[in-house]
């Protein structure tokens, strides 16, 4: 090999060590700023995070031939065994089967009247509800609040699992068919007829404190038509009214 030859070996080994060097410098940077941003969770998806696991309240007792008021909340969880039979909606979602006449009517009702409702939710299993609560709960941690923090304002939208009326079977969550109704005059109707159905406001805007649910101008609960007479007459919301009648 001659001299010339030597050089340009030389010259080519360089080049390649110094690309080695830097190639290495860079992925241990690459590697520390992961490092750095995993710590801080910066790129841990909501997905990622695991489900919230809260301390189940004892299960709702029901008394005999009662059961369209029994009481789930913060206080009360799902009663045991509770196993409603539901009946399919046109658009997939579910209701118990012994609300669903009550529903149809209001539902025929309103539409009568140039007013058309949707069920846009139903029924939800144990597992939907852990999804929804879940999701929430990320939704305020990237809006930067603790884990604590979190939870309770999730809380606020999105019942625990195990304590959602959504499992029970026995209410819905009603918005407007928006091609023809708005979401005002679905919710303005129910708010003034769903009693003559045997359905409630569950969530009203002046009960928050007993609820511990935001107001939501969208869910309706069955309770049953004398019940929900007197709930919209009195104003009292279902813990009031479950509480005055002992």
């Amino acid at each position: 090999m001659n001299s010339k030859e030597i050089s340009q070996n030389s010259k080519k080994r360089t080049h390649f060590g110094g690309a080695a060097v830097w190639f290495v410098f860079l992925a241990a940077v690459a590697a520390a700023i992961f490092f750095l941003y995993t710590q801080a969770g910066a790129v841990i998806s909501p997905a990622s995070q695991p489900s919230v696991t809260v301390t189940q309240p004892a299960p709702a007792e029901i008394k005999e031939g009662q059961w369209e008021l029994v009481l789930v909340n913060w206080e009360h969880s799902l009663p045991t065994d509770w196993n409603p039979q539901l009946t399919l909606l046109s658009n997939g979602e579910q209701i118990d089967e012994r609300v669903y006449p009550y529903l149809q009517k209001m539902f025929d009702d309103a539409r009568r009247q140039g007013v058309f409702p949707v069920v846009s939710s139903g029924y939800r299993t144990q597992e939907t509800q852990q999804k929804l609560y879940d999701e929430e709960i990320a939704k305020y941690r990237e809006q930067g609040y603790g884990e604590q923090e979190a939870i309770e304002k999730a809380s606020g939208w999105v019942a625990l699992p195990g304590t959602s009326e959504h499992q029970l079977g026995l209410a819905a969550d009603i918005n407007a068919d928006t091609f023809r109704s708005s979401s005002e005059e679905v919710y303005q109707w129910l708010a003034e007829n769903s009693w003559r159905y045997g359905f409630i406001l569950r969530y009203p805007q002046d009960k928050v404190a007993i609820t511990k649910i935001e107001y939501e101008p969208w869910h309706f609960r069955y309770v049953g038509k004398e019940a929900a007479k007197e709930m919209y007459e009195s104003g009292l919301c279902l813990e009031e009214y479950l509480a005055k009648k002992g």
